[in-house]
């Protein structure tokens, strides 16, 4: 797995599936003691016209890509979680280890901005 590969997982397998299941559990809460504040929500969002529910669906990807950017913008070094004194590499590791955020190639963040949303 290379960076790209990883960047279009976490965007199929994190960004895209926060925004499903989200909707998801709004059309049918979960659980057999769905809290009074879930419930709330899902008869919000059924009220919703299909354009509202298509904007909220948009905000949710926004929110979801906004939030991954962010850790890759922290694991690419960009954004600090300390006081700058180490840093992090991510590595996969298959037959062959493979750093995905190598400093000589281009930074996590800017690889999940330059895919479609």
């Amino acid at each position: 797995m290379n960076a790209e590969d990883f960047v279009g997982a976490l965007k199929a397998h994190v960004i895209n599936a926060a925004v499903d299941d989200t909707i998801s559990n709004l059309e049918n809460p979960p659980g057999r003691r769905v809290s009074e504040a879930e419930r709330a929500l899902s008869q919000w969002y059924k009220q919703l016209s299909p354009k509202d529910a298509e904007n909220l669906r948009s905000v949710l990807a926004q929110v979801s890509h906004q939030a991954v950017f962010g850790v890759l913008a922290v694991i690419d070094g960009v954004r600090t979680v300390d006081d700058g004194v180490g840093h992090f590499e991510l590595a996969y590791v298959a037959t062959a280890r493979s750093v995905l955020n190598d400093p000589e190639l281009p930074p996590l963040h800017d690889l999940l901005n330059a895919t479609d949303m």
